[in-house]
């Protein structure tokens, strides 16, 4: 097991290494650049020349990816030719609100995927399994912010079940410890700023929660199909095993393999979709973050959030494999 994960981490390195050459790349062949985006429509070539020559982007292309990956070995992501804060303080500010947003919505996902898909695999061919293959096809087709701006519009403005945007009320003076609304008001006992925090939540959560949701359903259902039709668990039923002892241990462990590779192929498609929740939404999460340094062509911003995504993914998809051996022990990680 140990060796697995060594293994695995080490392989983290070149995939980073060839991550960063490519959006190092991409960025400087982007038309215009920082300085530019930063002096505005108004500047001269002169105070844009000035500019570069102070950011470092008049040196060589080579040079200024050794220097950038020199920065980042000792953990200097630069900073940022908006705010003119440190790359690694603002994502740490807008970090908890990602991480709760796309936790919230893969909690959802999760925990309704896949029962649904259970239950829609063994009544196949029923009302539930119908309705629910059209549900899901209806979930995958939507884009993420119009489902936003639907919920939003029906739920907060219309209904006014739950508010239209932000982590929390104004009026509310909720304690800051971790940075997660929630958590920060369960832990200090400020449970009304609990509940106001999750009622802000509800409705991004859900809304970057449906994709997700939809695959997983669609994955658990297709699996289950294919479990119950193996000669082991014929085998288990003619052995007059309780129908309990074969769902669990025969059929819903068996299907749930290609389920959490898909949970983890998932993360990447959160942190994606975060992007425009958090916009539709005004979350103020590493999402905000992004699509401004790509307005504003911020980057060394960009380039700190596109290799932390990376690493965040990766290392996801790790903790996944390491799943493998709890969920199936005939897998074997060494």
């Amino acid at each position: 097991m140990l060796r697995f994960i060594v293994r695995r981490l080490l392989q983290v390195i070149p995939t980073l290494l060839l991550l960063s050459v490519l959006v190092f790349a991409w960025l400087r062949s982007l038309p215009g650049g920082p300085a530019t985006a930063f002096l505005g429509d108004r500047a001269t070539p002169e105070s844009v020349a000035n500019l570069e020559r102070v950011l470092g982007l008049d040196q060589p292309i080579p040079v200024q990816y050794a220097q950038f990956l020199g920065r980042v070995v000792t953990g200097d992501f630069g900073t940022s030719t908006i705010t003119g804060e440190p790359v690694l303080t603002e994502i740490g500010r807008a970090l908890p609100a990602t991480i709760e947003l796309s936790v919230a919505a893969l909690l959802i996902a999760v925990l309704l995927g896949i029962p649904l898909g259970y239950l829609a695999a063994r009544k196949r061919g029923g009302p539930l399994d119908v309705s629910t293959v059209i549900g899901t096809l209806v979930g995958v087709a939507v884009p993420v912010f119009f489902l936003g701006y639907i919920l939003k519009a029906v739920f907060a403005v219309e209904l006014g079940l739950f508010p239209p945007s932000g982590r929390q009320s104004v009026a509310v003076d909720a304690t800051d410890v971790t940075g997660f609304a929630v958590l920060d008001g369960l832990l200090t006992r400020e449970f009304d700023a609990a509940l106001d925090a999750l009622s802000h939540l509800v409705l991004p959560a859900v809304a970057l929660a449906t994709i997700p949701l939809a695959v997983i359903v669609r994955i658990t259902r297709a699996s289950v199909l294919e479990v119950l039709g193996a000669d082991f668990v014929r085998t288990a039923n003619s052995k007059g095993l309780a129908p309990g002892t074969v769902r669990g241990r025969h059929v819903l462990r068996n299907a749930l393999l290609p389920v959490s590779t898909t949970i983890g192929l998932q993360v990447g498609l959160l942190l994606a979709g975060a992007v425009l929740t958090e916009r539709v939404f005004v979350w103020g999460g590493i999402g905000t973050l992004l699509a401004d340094a790509i307005t504003l062509r911020d980057y060394p911003r960009l380039q700190a959030i596109l290799l932390l995504g990376a690493l965040v993914y990766v290392l996801v998809n790790l903790l996944v494999d390491l799943s493998y051996a709890i969920i199936d022990p005939r897998v074997r990680l060494s």
